[in-house]
Order: structure tokens, then sequence, then C-alpha cells
């Protein structure tokens, strides 16, 4: 008998190695695929609580039942078998995102408040030094596990490996030179050419409907790969655009 689950949390080829590894000693086969991240299982010795305690002990991966439709042949009858798929909600799901972005935009208000004028030119450069800063940050918490994960999506990290393991440093240093106000002028063509390449990798993979893992704040989260992603770049390669112009 084989039993079905998609796994949560599992974003490159190290956790699918990973989730093979640990699965293998309890089941008699044990199929792991990344697009769709799901595990395949014949004749599991343990439940699936077993199975997620076994996985939380290696890192952050959970398997879900998910629909799954088995149709057989008994005396010219089809039976078909189908499993509820997890629900999701899109407020929980995008809940970190929308507070790193609400926490940027308070702080970047508040300056504008204590300087007793609104400046859009001192707002925007602010606000981008905050976004790139706090972005990179969550990067560099797992370094290697945002390299794996931007390499599913991005067209340079795809072909180059070591980019994945520069790109949060590229961030880094983009936050500090508009949070300096370092030749503005300079840091957004660099912003403007950075953030507009790494769109298309996002574009590209939504367009396509890959169920793969958004790596913009890192491993931490479990965000996945949709057009948010792509209006979180797009702003910033139209707010460094505007302040070329």
């Amino acid at each position: 008998m084989k039993t079905v689950y998609s796994v949560k949390g599992m974003t490159c080829g190290g956790c699918m190695n990973r989730v093979k590894a640990t699965l293998t000693p309890l089941a008699e086969i044990v199929e792991v695929t990344l697009e769709p991240p799901q595990v395949v299982l014949k004749s599991p010795t343990v439940g699936l609580v077993g199975l997620n305690a076994a996985l939380a002990k290696v890192g952050n991966y959970e398997l879900h039942p998910i629909i799954v439709s088995v149709t057989e042949s008994l005396t010219n009858r089809s039976i078909t078998l189908k499993i509820p798929a997890e629900k999701v909600n899109w407020l929980s799901t995008y809940k970190p995102l929308l507070l790193v972005f609400f926490y940027i935009l308070l702080v970047t208000l508040a300056v504008e408040f204590t300087s007793g004028e609104f400046l859009l030119h001192r707002f925007m450069p602010n606000f981008m030094a905050g976004f790139f800063l706090v972005f990179s940050f969550f990067k560099l918490l797992d370094l290697s596990g945002f390299a794996s994960s931007y390499a599913m999506y991005d067209l340079l990290a795809k072909r180059m490996n070591i980019y994945g393991f520069v790109y949060p440093f590229i961030e880094l240093i983009l936050g500090v030179a508009y949070l300096i106000n370092f030749n503005l002028v300079f840091t957004n063509i660099i912003t403007l050419i950075v953030m507009s390449f790494s769109s298309i990798g996002v574009i590209l993979a939504v367009v396509k409907n890959q169920k793969i893992k958004c790596a913009c704040l890192g491993t931490g989260f479990n965000l996945p790969m949709t057009t948010v992603t792509i209006i979180e770049d797009l702003l910033m390669v139209a707010m460094a655009a505007w302040m070329l112009i």
C-alpha cells in the first residue's frame, strides 16, 4: 500500500535528500519529488505523527495529506478515494512578509515625522535601506539554505551557484549605501539592474506555476512563489527608476 503526502518546508535538493534519508528507515520504499514537493511511502512502519516527529529532528519539514485520486478496477467498478487537502489562508501565509513591510514603512515614516516635513526623495532611500538591510538579514541566517532555494528560480543562480551565496551581501551593501546616501545615482542604477534581473526569474516561475518556495525572507518562513513576490521585486525597480528621473 502506498501513501502520498505533500511536504511543507522542502525547497531544494538538499532538503529532498534529508527528507528521503530520514524516512527511508521508516518505510519499505520512499520516493521523494521536489516539483511538486511530495513523498510517496510504501508500507510505512509508523503513522503520520511518527513520520513528522522524525522529520522535525532534521529540519523544518512537515508531511500533510493531499488530494489523492485512486481508481481500481474491481468487478468492473471504479472506486475513487479522496483525501481533503490542507486549506491555505492567504493572510497567515504572508503574515511575515506583511509585518516586515509594515515595520520598515513605520520606521521610515517616523523619520519623516521627526524631520518636520515629508520629502519623497528622503523617504524612498530610507525605505529601500530598510528593505535591503532587513531582507539580507533573514537570508544570511541560513546562507547555504537560501542559496539552494534561490537557485530553484533565479536565472543566474541556476548557472552559477556562487551567486546565491553572494546575493544577500549585494542586498546588504545596497542597504548600507542607501542608508548613508552613498552616490545615489550609482546605487539606484545597480538596484535597477539587480532587481530587474531577479524579477525575471520570479516572473517565469509564477507564469510556469512552479510550486516552489520564495526565498525573499530566507528559509525561515514558508512563503510560496506568487505574484506577491513579483510585486515586491518590481516595487524596488520602480522606486530606483523614479529616483533616477
